[in-house]
């Protein structure tokens, strides 16, 4: 039945696009995909009639449902005919409010994902955030990683343009899959679009945010990316300027348009926590490399008081599971936070590898889920602490942020 629908939803989706031919800018890579492609959004939508994916539309169903501009019909089959009338509809008239341009995010959880998402969406524009371990339970290297990811590039026709990350050696080694014009951002000078001075924005004592001044050829401007941590999430912003420029907006738009991001939950967003403490939620999903400079984001803010990396197990990290949990362990302890606190059986490693590296046993603690990890964080924290949350997304790590936040009645509408 799956098949069915898919093949329906491509055929609707083909037809849509080859009828209203907007510029698809199609995002991918291991980590950052969704930060990025709202960055991009945020951007573009100051001058542009845009659309990009909303929830986790990033699949086979997802991307065709977000050309048509419909939601998933779920286990309901009217609201699926609903869904195949509005594509239908926008065959037989001009919707004059269709997009001009389509943010789309890609993701793959198997071999071929991206090549299929890519010759469906025939982009004018590829980003590749960073290549790294992910979903090795299927690509087993990170090699095969990148070579999925490289398909969106090859999608490239020579007329259109490549966005790359410099400082990522697979994303920056994409370079050679096509013809089209290669634009890098990264921290780096040699990069097109960089960053520097990168630092923890402050108002007072609270961190609100990132700063860091952009250099785009001879412009530069001094940026802060509200409510959000971590030096690794400037690379979205510099993704984002780089594609704003392709299409000839001004430092000084990119910038408002920056100001106006509303920074996706769970991704080192910024939350008030009890006790006057504060939380970097990053409970959306975990990954080797992602949980690595969340850890070291942790041990970079200005906090008062205790650190604490509230961790959860990493997925589908096949055969090199225990090794990547137990490297991350190694990594909480060389940062001296000061408590580690881990959710799931795979999380033990976390511990072991902490442990190894003379972290405190009596600063380390496992639990069976997020709830309990909350309730005791809850007797422990003290005013000043800083938490990281973090773990896969089937950990339910959010429900540890919900558990701490000061204003649990939000919750709705700051966490997942």
């Amino acid at each position: 039945m799956k098949n069915i629908l898919q093949h329906i939803l491509w055929s609707f989706s083909r037809l849509i696009l080859r009828k209203y031919r907007p510029e698809v800018i199609g995002i991918t890579g291991s980590v950052g995909k969704t930060s990025t492609k709202e960055a991009v959004f945020a951007v573009l939508a100051t001058t542009y009639n845009i659309r990009r994916n909303q929830k986790n539309y990033n699949n086979e169903i997802g991307v065709p449902l977000t050309i048509i501009g419909a939601e998933a019909g779920g286990r309901s089959l009217l609201r699926w005919v609903w869904v195949f009338f509005k594509a239908t509809w926008l065959l037989c008239i001009r919707d004059r409010s269709y997009p001009d341009m389509l943010i789309l995010e890609l993701g793959a959880d198997h071999p071929g994902d991206i090549k299929k998402l890519a010759a469906l969406i025939k982009p004018t524009v590829a980003v590749v955030t960073e290549i790294a371990e992910s979903h090795l339970e299927f690509f087993e290297t990170v090699e095969g990683v990148a070579q999925e990811k490289g398909e969106l590039v090859r999608a490239v026709p020579a007329t259109g343009h490549v966005v790359l990350n410099y400082d990522n050696k697979f994303v920056h080694d994409l370079k050679d899959l096509t013809e089209a014009s290669i634009h890098f951002f990264g921290l780096t000078t040699a990069a097109d679009v960089y960053a520097s001075a990168v630092q923890v924005a402050m108002d007072n004592t609270k961190p609100i945010g990132m700063q860091c001044v952009i250099h785009a050829g001879d412009a530069t401007t001094t940026m802060v990316i509200p409510q959000i941590v971590g030096q690794h999430l400037v690379y979205p912003i510099l993704a984002a300027v780089a594609v704003g420029m392709l299409y000839d907006l001004d430092l000084a738009t990119i910038n408002r348009g920056i100001q106006a991001l509303m920074p996706p939950k769970g991704r080192m967003r910024l939350i008030d926590g009890i006790k006057k403490t504060i939380i970097i939620d990053d409970s959306y999903n975990s990954s080797p490399l992602a949980a690595k400079r969340a850890v070291e984001q942790l041990a970079l803010m200005p906090t008062k008081n205790a650190t604490y990396a509230v961790l959860g197990d990493m997925l589908e990290l096949g055969s090199s599971t225990a090794q990547l949990h137990y490297d991350l362990g190694v990594t909480v302890a060389l940062h001296n936070v000061d408590y580690l606190i881990t959710v799931g059986e795979l999380s033990r490693d976390i511990v072991r590898g902490a442990l190894a590296t003379n972290m405190s046993k009596d600063r380390c603690f496992n639990f069976q889920d997020s709830v309990a990890a909350g309730q005791f964080l809850q007797k422990r924290i003290e005013p000043g602490d800083a938490l990281l949350v973090k773990g896969s997304r089937g950990m339910h790590m959010e429900l540890a942020v919900k558990e701490l936040m000061a204003e649990p009645e939000r919750a709705d509408e700051l966490v997942l």
